[in-house]
């Protein structure tokens, strides 16, 4: 009687079970994707872009992927179908189910799913693979268009600053990627000793040594400084001007010693004053430095070529102005003579 009674108060538990069981087993990706509202054809918008500074995250929404008669593994950068790495994760635990890529920002990660790499832009796609037999599909070809633009374009405002040093924050259209550029007055002729400028001003012919430094910025990237110049205002502007150095043409006492080589950019030059300010006890100038980042592999073609004509080159290498910033000092102030050092 009893074990009648266990078997009856069993039975209906194993059918829940079996229930269960089969309601997960028939809840595969596909037929999740055909009760939501995402489960329509692929448009542009299906796609989120996010440019880091050492990561770029793609993410498609799976569903239309689905719609169109493909999934997950039959989706890949550029084509890269047999290469693991540009691969998709799927992610079905979020609402809607997405299909997320990372590609890291290094020469390696970039080339091996052949995504275009142009000066200061990288770009590619991600499209489906059609493993139809037959000489003709029923299934349209599904391409996701991207690019990341890490610009450099943002002026600075030294004039609040109170340090030997400002910064200069980089960001793309969608705030996400974020580098910082530093110009540094040094002491010494291995940038160590940072320079303080004191009120009463410094010798003139004191050689003052700058350096303009990028911080959290990719290893893809250097500092390359296409021309340096002097102003009596602390914003760059078409006031009185005296250009340090222009691609080749440079002042006399001026030396480029580190420029497009790495993510710091060194040069040094004698302190002199404006004439403007030959009746003050002290001149005060800054300096201005217009900065672009670089492509490592492509620094060396952006340099001046000093054998001949430069600027015309560069130009017609399509380099676009809106790359550039300027990134400015602190005030630098000289003042007459108690004692010159020798002239370097």
């Amino acid at each position: 009687m009893n074990t009648y009674r266990l078997r009856t108060m069993l039975l209906p538990l194993l059918v829940c079970q079996l229930c269960l069981f089969l309601r997960s087993e028939a809840q595969t990706p596909s037929t999740f994707c055909n009760m939501h509202s995402t489960f329509r054809p692929p448009v542009n918008s299906d796609i989120t872009v996010t440019c880091g500074t050492e990561v770029m995250e793609l993410i498609i929404l799976l569903c239309p992927v689905y719609f169109g008669g493909y999934n997950e593994t039959l989706m890949a950068l550029n084509t890269q179908f047999i290469l693991p790495e540009c691969h998709g994760t799927p992610d079905w635990n979020i609402d809607p189910p997405i299909l997320k890529f990372n590609l890291s920002i290094t020469a390696d990660a970039v080339a091996v799913c052949s995504n275009t790499f142009r000066f200061v832009n990288i770009s590619g796609t991600i499209n489906s693979l059609d493993t139809s037999a037959s000489i003709v599909t029923y299934r349209r070809q599904i391409i996701y268009m991207f690019s990341c633009r890490y610009p450099l374009q943002y002026l600075v405002n030294s004039s609040k600053v109170t340090v030997s040093g400002v910064s200069l924050a980089v960001r793309d259209n969608d705030g996400s990627f974020v580098s910082t550029l530093s110009m540094w007055l040094y002491s010494d002729t291995d940038y160590t000793q940072q320079l303080i400028v004191p009120e009463n001003g410094i010798n003139l012919k004191t050689r003052i040594f700058v350096g303009v430094e990028a911080t959290s910025l990719t290893e893809r990237f250097h500092v390359l400084l296409d021309r340096c110049y002097a102003t009596t205002s602390p914003v760059p502007n078409n006031s009185t001007y005296y250009d340090l150095f222009v691609g080749c043409t440079r002042d006399r006492k001026t030396r480029v010693e580190l420029n497009g080589a790495s993510q710091n950019a060194h040069f040094s030059f004698e302190a002199f004053r404006f004439i403007e300010h030959k009746n003050m006890t002290i001149s005060t100038f800054y300096l201005h430095c217009v900065t672009r980042l670089c492509e490592v592999s492509s620094c060396l073609s952006l340099l001046p070529n000093c054998s001949g004509s430069s600027r015309r080159k560069r130009e017609a290498q399509g380099v676009l102005a809106n790359d550039q910033g300027t990134i400015s000092s602190v005030p630098i102030k000289t003042k007459v003579d108690d004692g010159l050092p020798t002239a370097s």
